[in-house]
C-alpha cells in the first residue's frame, strides 16, 4: 500500500480533473459580494473573495476578462459572476475563474456613475463655494458641442435674439462615441489658452445614458474643474443628469436654457432701463421742486430782507437771555449765601460760654489763665469770677 502513494501534486491535478469534468461547474453564475479585493494594476489580474452570509470563495479575474467590466469593483459591491470553478494546484484551494462581472442591483453603467460621483464629490469637486458667478455681459461664449446637433443651433439662434452683441466661438466636438472625451479635452485646452473667452457651455442634445456617457467621464469633470472662466454644462434634457452638470459652475436643463442663462434679454433690459429713467425722471422734478420750495421761503425771511436787522435781533435776544440767566443765578448764590451765613451765627451762638454763664455759672480764672480744676489753686491765692454780665476778684480762704 506504501508503494502506492501519490505525491500532493498528483492528488492536486486528481481533484482538479474531477472539479473541470463537471459541466456544471464548467460556466456557472454566482452571486455574492466583494471584499480582500486587490487590482494588480501591473498585470491588470483582479483577485477577489467573493461572500455571502454563510460562505466565501476565492476569485481571480484575468485582465482579458477584466478589461471588459464596465464599473470598479471594490469591497462592498454586491456583483453577479459568471465562471468556471478549478482547483489551484500549488495550495490545493479551488476558486471561481471569473470571466465576466455584473453588478447586482444597479446596472453596470448605473453604479459607474455613482462611483465616480461618490468619488469626485469626496474630493471636493462639486462643492457650492467652488461654483463662480455667470457673467453678466459676456462678450465672447466658447460653446463646445458637435456642430451638426440641435443644440448648437438653439444656442446661436437664442444668444442672437437674446443679446446680438455677444459673439460665439464654435468648438465642434464629437459629443458621443470614442472620440467623444479627447475631442471635448482637447477642445477646453484650447479655450482654456484664449484671453478674450468670458464663459464655457459644454453639452449637447438629450439621448440614451450610453449616447450622453462621454459627460460622465472623470477626466472631462477634472478638466472642466479646471477652467479659469465659468462654464455651463448643458446636457441632454431636463431629467437627464451627468457628472459635467455636478462638476461645472451651473448646470442647464437644456442647451437652450444654457442659452437663457448666459446671456440677458437686451429688449427685456431696455424695458427696465426705460422704468428706471422714468422714475429717475420723477425724483429729480420732486426734488427739483422741494428745494425750490426751500429756496423761495429763505429770501422771503427776514435773513434775506434786513440781514443787519436780522442779526442784531438775533445777539439782542441772546444778551436778554444771559442778562435774565446771571441775575437769577446771582440771587440764588446770594440767597445760598445767606444761609450759610445764619447757620454758622446760629452754631457760633450755641457754642458762645456768655450763654452758659447767663444761666447761673461763672469762669474762674487765676492769674489771666482760666482753672478748670481745684488742685489749681490754693488757699490765700487771688482768683478772678467772671459772670455774664461782670467780673469779681476773690481771695481762696477754704479749699474743700
Amino acid at each position: 500500500m506504501q508503494q502506492n502513494a501519490i505525491s500532493v501534486k498528483q492528488l492536486n491535478t486528481y481533484v482538479k480533473s474531477l472539479i473541470e469534468g463537471d459541466t456544471r461547474l464548467s460556466c456557472i453564475w454566482v452571486r455574492g459580494e466583494i471584499s480582500n479585493f486587490k487590482n494588480h494594476y501591473a498585470s491588470g489580474h483582479l483577485y477577489f473573495t467573493l461572500k455571502d452570509s454563510d460562505a466565501s470563495i476565492r476569485c481571480v479575474m484575468f485582465r482579458s476578462y477584466a478589461s471588459s467590466v464596465k464599473f470598479e469593483p471594490c469591497d462592498g459591491v454586491q456583483v453577479i459572476i459568471k465562471g468556471r470553478v478549478s482547483l489551484y494546484e500549488k495550495d490545493g484551494g479551488y476558486q471561481l475563474y471569473a470571466e465576466e462581472m455584473l453588478a447586482d442591483g444597479l446596472g453596470d453603467i448605473s453604479l459607474k456613475f455613482e462611483q465616480i460621483k461618490e468619488r469626485l464629490s469626496k474630493q471636493g469637486l462639486f462643492d457650492q463655494e467652488s461654483k463662480r458667478r455667470l457673467p453678466v455681459f459676456p462678450q465672447r461664449i466658447a460653446v463646445i458641442t458637435s456642430d451638426t446637433g440641435a443644440a448648437v443651433r438653439d444656442i446661436i439662434n437664442i444668444t442672437g435674439r437674446r443679446c446680438p452683441s455677444t459673439k460665439i466661438v464654435l468648438c465642434p466636438v464629437a459629443v458621443q462615441g470614442e472620440r467623444a472625451v479627447p475631442d471635448m479635452l482637447s477642445a477646453l485646452e484650447r479655450v482654456y489658452a484664449l484671453s478674450n473667452i468670458d464663459l464655457i457651455i459644454i453639452g449637447r442634445g438629450g439621448g440614451s445614458i450610453e449616447d450622453l456617457w462621454a459627460f460622465n467621464s472623470e477626466e472631462l469633470a477634472r478638466k472642466i474643474y479646471e477652467s479659469p472662466v465659468p462654464i455651463i454644462s448643458a446636457v441632454g434634457h431636463e431629467t437627464d443628469f451627468t457628472i459635467c452638470d455636478f462638476v461645472a459652475d451651473v448646470r442647464a436643463s437644456t442647451p437652450s436654457a444654457a442659452a437663457e442663462l448666459a446671456v440677458p434679454d437686451l429688449s427685456e433690459l431696455k424695458v427696465r432701463l426705460f422704468k428706471y429713467e422714468s422714475t429717475l425722471k420723477a425724483a429729480l422734478i420732486s426734488k427739483y421742486k422741494y428745494s425750490e420750495a426751500r429756496l423761495q421761503a429763505a429770501l422771503r425771511s427776514v435773513y434775506f430782507a434786513d440781514p443787519m436787522k436780522a442779526f442784531v435781533f438775533e445777539k439782542e435776544q441772546l444778551l436778554d437771555r444771559l442778562t435774565d440767566f446771571l441775575f437769577i443765578s446771582g440771587e440764588k448764590k446770594l440767597s445760598e449765601c445767606e444761609n450759610s451765613l445764619l447757620k454758622l451765627i446760629s452754631r457760633l451762638d450755641a457754642l458762645s460760654p456768655l450763654k452758659v454763664m447767663k444761666r447761673g455759672y461763672s469762669a474762674v480764672s487765676k492769674n489771666g489763665k482760666s482753672v478748670r480744676s481745684i488742685d489749681e489753686i490754693s488757699i490765700d491765692d487771688s482768683i478772678s469770677l467772671r459772670f455774664a454780665d461782670g467780673k469779681v476778684s476773690c481771695l481762696v480762704t477754704n479749699k474743700e
